[in-house]
């Protein structure tokens, strides 16, 4: 994941994560069989270990996506941490710093 966190004048923090990851729906047709869904379900963020953001995802989600959210009350050199899970149990963290 590529994460860019910053706080703008008004004390905002504005949030911005590409996340790599291939979002099968589960309906596309590869030489005769159905390949099998495949995609994130949650997506949670973090400012200093408290929650800021949740989010569930379903197969619609296009590939690799990109994801943008505010949030008041950090400011620079606070760490903010996304996580994701998939329908297959599979997961990823990356944190950054806040600028």
């Amino acid at each position: 994941m590529r994460i860019r966190a910053a706080v703008g004048r008004d004390g905002i923090v504005e949030v911005r994560v590409l996340m790599s990851h291939e979002m099968e729906s589960g309906q596309r047709v590869e030489a005769g069989a159905v390949v099998p869904a495949w995609f994130i379900s949650q997506v949670t963020a973090t400012h200093n270990g408290r929650t800021v953001m949740t989010a569930q995802w379903g197969p619609s989600v296009s590939k690799n996506p990109y994801f943008a959210f505010k949030f008041r009350g950090g400011k620079a050199g606070d760490k903010v941490a996304l996580s994701w899970t998939d329908n297959r149990n599979e997961t990823r963290s990356d944190e950054t710093t806040i600028a």
